[in-house]
C-alpha cells in the first residue's frame, strides 16, 4: 500500500508539471498511466482536465486529486518530464530518484528573462507586419508598440491574477501607442502595425491544445481550453476595439 501511494505521487507530480507547463490532457494522462506501469501497477486510471487531476489504481490506495490553479507555457519542462518518464519505462531511473529530479524540475524557474521575452515579442511584431505585407517603415513602430504592450501585459497580470484584464489592457496599450506613432508619422498602415502588434498575445498553443484535445477525444479538456482561447480573442479584440472607436 505505501509503495502504491509513492507511485501515485510521482504520478501526480509529473502530471502536474506537464499540466501546468502547457502540455495536452491526452499527453499528461498517457504520461502517468505509462510511469505508474513501469513501476508495477498496470490497472491505473488518470482523468486529466485543464484545472485539476484525478488519479487512481485498482485495489492500490485511494483515489487521489490535485487541483491545477496556475498555467503558463514551458515547453522544456514537459520535453524534460517526458525525458524522466522514458528512462523510468527503460528502468534507468527508480522510484526515489525519479521523485527527487520532479521535484527539482518543479522549483526550476526554466523561462527567459523577462527582457528576452520582450525583445522576442517586440521583433515578432515588426516581422509580423511584414509578413502580412506591410511596408519597412512600419517595422519600428510595430516593433515599439507590439513589446509596450506585451510589458503591459505581464505588469498588470501581477496585479490582477485573471488573464482577461491582462490581455484587454495589453492590446488597449499597444493599440494606443500605434494610434500615436502614425498619427506622429512614424507609420502609415495602422491596420497592420496593430496586427502586428498584438500577434504575440494571440493564444497559439492553446488553439493547437483544443485541436489536439478534441482530436484524440477529450472533449471536455478541448471545449474547455477552446472556450478560454475564444475569451483571450475576444479581450485582445475588444481592446484595439475600443481605441479604434476612440480614434
Amino acid at each position: 500500500m505505501e509503495r502504491s501511494n509513492e507511485v501515485a505521487e510521482v504520478c501526480l507530480l509529473a502530471g502536474k508539471i506537464m499540466l501546468q507547463s502547457g502540455a495536452e490532457t491526452y499527453r499528461v494522462e498517457d504520461t502517468m498511466m505509462r510511469m505508474a506501469a513501469s513501476f508495477g501497477m498496470t490497472h491505473s486510471h488518470s482523468y486529466v482536465t485543464p484545472t485539476g487531476i484525478i488519479f487512481s489504481m485498482d485495489g492500490a490506495g485511494p483515489t487521489k486529486l490535485i487541483r491545477i490553479v496556475e498555467r503558463s507555457t514551458d515547453l522544456q519542462k514537459v520535453a524534460m518530464v517526458n525525458d524522466i518518464s522514458r528512462q523510468i519505462s527503460s528502468g534507468q531511473l527508480s522510484l526515489e530518484a525519479a521523485y527527487e529530479r520532479l521535484k527539482k524540475l518543479e522549483r526550476q524557474h526554466l523561462a527567459y528573462p523577462f527582457w528576452a521575452q520582450v525583445a522576442a515579442a517586440a521583433v515578432a511584431s515588426g516581422c509580423f507586419v511584414i509578413m502580412f505585407q506591410g511596408k519597412w517603415n512600419d517595422f519600428l513602430p510595430a516593433l515599439v508598440s507590439g513589446g509596450i504592450g506585451f510589458c503591459g501585459l505581464d505588469y498588470v497580470h501581477r496585479l490582477v491574477k485573471i488573464r482577461f484584464f491582462a490581455e484587454f489592457f495589453a492590446s488597449f496599450l499597444a493599440g494606443i501607442v500605434a494610434v500615436l506613432l502614425v498619427s506622429l508619422g512614424l507609420g502609415t498602415s495602422l491596420d497592420k502595425i496593430i496586427i502586428g502588434s498584438v500577434m504575440p498575445l494571440v493564444p497559439g498553443v492553446l488553439i493547437t491544445n483544443a485541436v489536439r484535445d478534441l482530436m484524440a477525444g477529450h472533449l471536455v479538456a478541448g471545449l474547455s481550453k477552446g472556450a478560454e482561447a475564444f475569451l483571450t480573442a475576444f479581450a485582445i479584440g475588444t481592446g484595439i476595439a475600443v481605441i479604434l472607436t476612440m480614434y
